[in-house]
């Protein structure tokens, strides 16, 4: 059993849940156009859902507003039906031949409740990865068990795995806190 790759594969499942908390906080509004937030708008296009980002452009021309351009202008209505019905709550003004989209500064009370979403995720994510340490123990002492490994080795590769635990618990903790500056700032 190659015990070292199977903490390279633990870790790896660790990243992958830091990854999900990153995407998942991309799409909480901070005060600031970003066009990340658009990522979960699906469009009804020709009777399929479609990713509001594969069928339109998005950019930020200011700081607080989004522009979204569709490739096809026929589109036009539907990207706007579909931005009224997601949950971001903006306003599409459209003018034609694109969308804008301000976002409107946050209120003190606002902030406060998106750092609780903050935390909340980042909450997710540490369960998630510990979730992967439990799983990893189990399988440790599985191998331990099973006569793959003598009780030295055991011992010094659960510490190895609650150092790539840490490592990654103090990653979510740094995700959080720049997010939760980025929110409470201004």
């Amino acid at each position: 059993m190659g015990v070292s790759s199977e903490l390279v594969k633990y870790q790896e499942k660790m990243q992958k849940a830091e990854a999900a908390l990153q995407h998942e906080l991309g799409g909480i509004r901070a005060g600031v156009a970003n066009a990340s937030l658009l990522n979960r708008v699906m469009v009804e296009y020709y009777g399929a859902p479609t990713p509001l980002n594969q069928m339109a452009q998005i950019s930020v021309p200011e700081a607080r507003v989004l522009l979204v351009t569709p490739y096809d202008k026929s589109s036009l209505k539907d990207v706007e039906h579909a931005l009224l019905a997601s949950d971001l709550g903006l306003t599409p003004m459209n003018d034609g031949s694109a969308i804008r989209l301000v976002i409107p500064q946050l209120t003190e009370e606002r902030r406060k409740e998106l750092a609780k979403q903050v935390r909340a995720a980042a909450e997710k994510g540490k369960v998630a990865v510990r979730n992967v340490r439990r799983e990893m123990m189990d399988s440790l002492k599985k191998a331990q068990k099973n006569g793959d490994m003598s009780e030295d080795v055991l011992h010094d590769l659960e510490d190895e795995a609650q150092k790539i635990t840490d490592a990654s618990i103090k990653n979510i903790d740094g995700i959080t806190a720049a997010k939760e500056k980025e929110i409470l700032a201004e």
